[in-house]
């Protein structure tokens, strides 16, 4: 009775495992090889599902099927007017011949390593035969110029190609290397663009260079309309100073004309008073509180006195 229990059981365990040997799912994000012996058989599964092979010689190979990324390492390149640049780059890939793939690569390790020769290869030919500024714009646009770019009429260089066509360049001449691959390369890009260290350490040098003289135009700019603006201050002035001093000398002649007209005129109607008036005001500019006089007898100040008394 155990005999019989204990080969119930194996029997039970046997057939679990070639029922789990023999099917496989494959995921929606999946696709699969099936290989015997390491050599694959039939074509590539690409339906998501239950999956049959056969059990223990059969095994199933997973791969990706959807997009994937390839970010590439910075590289130091020259230009065509030896401009001497780091170029980092990076693409989208997907496996579109699963059993191609298999045959050519095994797995994405492998891949993202030719993926990278292929790249860093095309990329340096492409940009090895253009100049900087064609990786630096896409199109001859108009561009917006500063107050400085107008002032010191900087010109504005035309590109023959631009950064967009250089990039499908490079997706062109690499996705013809990789169609033998069961690769498609989706898409590339330039991600950045900068100067080797030398090179940008003149090129900042050469931009504090440029901003300088023009701070410096500014400010001889700005010291030549200061003192424009100083000697307009100072014509202003004295223009000012002598109209005001005309004016007075003006206003002061007509006072001493009317004055003069008041004064002949009370002379004419009675001078006797007129001359007491002016004898008056003159002693009172003349004499002080302890002031002495001498006087002689027939002084018009010793009659007015006398009269007085």
């Amino acid at each position: 009775m155990k005999l019989l229990s204990i080969i119930v059981i194996i029997g039970i365990l046997v057939g679990i495992s070639v029922l789990g040997g023999t099917f496989f799912i494959v995921d929606e994000t999946q696709q699969g090889i099936i290989t015997q012996f390491g050599k694959p058989v039939g074509e590539a599964v690409t339906t998501p599902g239950l999956h049959m092979k056969v059990p223990f010689i059969q095994n199933a190979n997973y791969f990706d099927k959807r997009y994937m990324a390839w970010d590439g390492a910075p590289n130091q390149i020259p230009t065509k007017d030896k401009r001497f640049i780091w170029v980092d780059t990076y693409a989208r890939w997907r496996i579109s011949e699963p059993l191609l793939f298999f045959q050519r690569l095994r797995d994405e390790r492998r891949a993202q390593s030719r993926l990278k020769d292929i790249l860093d290869g095309e990329t340096r030919n492409a940009i090895a035969k253009h100049k900087l500024i064609d990786l630096v714009r896409s199109t001859n646009r108009e561009a917006v110029q500063t107050q400085d770019d107008i002032r010191h009429k900087t010109p504005l260089k035309q590109i023959k190609f631009g950064r967009e066509k250089l990039e499908k360049e490079v997706l062109e001449a690499a996705s013809g290397r990789t169609v033998d691959l069961g690769m498609e390369i989706l898409d590339f890009k330039f991600k950045r663009i900068n100067y080797v260290e030398d090179v940008r350490k003149e090129v900042y040098a050469r931009m504090i260079s440029e901003r300088t003289r023009i701070a410096e135009q500014y400010r001889s700019e700005g010291a030549g309309e200061a003192a424009k603006i100083a000697g307009e201050k100072d014509r202003d002035l004295k223009k000012i100073t002598s109209e005001a001093y005309r004016n007075a000398k003006e206003i002061r002649g007509d006072a001493d004309a009317k004055a003069s007209d008041i004064y002949a005129k009370a002379y004419k109607k009675d001078p006797d008073f007129y001359r007491f008036i002016r004898t008056m005001d003159s002693y009172a500019k003349v004499l002080g509180n302890d002031s002495t006089l001498v006087i002689s007898t027939d002084n018009d100040l010793l009659k007015y006195l006398n009269g007085m008394k």
